[in-house]
């Protein structure tokens, strides 16, 4: 049913116990998986970071390339195969075309489940590609320690 599943990752533990989610699926229908984190840097990217030689958008892509390994480090319980990719841009956006890029039958990612007002202001990541996307999305809730 699943051939390619696509695992977004921000480094926060809703993503993680997204992912969790995704290798249990991936392994039981032998599916490739890819793990994509979307490197924001903006209109300040270029800016020098208090002693540190890298800029911000250095910076910012290091810390993505450090997510997606972890989240491959995890997949290895599973004994899966990852192909790991940062972009930049707008998270929604490079999501979306790097699932349509790969061929993905299934994103699977994490939500901290705002709502409300913050949600309307803000948006939702999650949401744009629930909404925008042609590719089917499993929102995973948070696995507690608790449960």
């Amino acid at each position: 049913m699943f051939e390619t599943i696509l695992i977004p990752t921000d480094g926060s533990e809703y993503a993680e116990s997204a992912a969790e989610t995704g290798f249990e699926l991936a392994s039981h229908h032998d599916a490739t998986v890819h793990v994509i984190c979307v490197a924001e840097t903006g209109p300040l990217s270029d800016i020098r970071l208090p002693g540190d030689s890298t800029n911000a958008k250095e910076a910012i892509h290091g810390q993505a390339e450090r997510f997606v390994s972890r989240i491959a480090e995890r997949a290895q319980a599973y004994d899966l195969e990852v192909t790991t990719v940062v972009r930049e841009g707008p998270p929604e956006t490079e999501i979306l075309e790097y699932g349509e890029e790969i061929g993905a039958d299934l994103i699977v990612m994490g939500t901290r489940g705002r709502g409300g007002i913050h949600r309307m202001a803000v948006g939702s990541v999650a949401d744009h590609v629930i909404r925008f996307g042609d590719i089917q999305v499993l929102i995973a809730k948070h696995r507690s320690e608790e449960q």
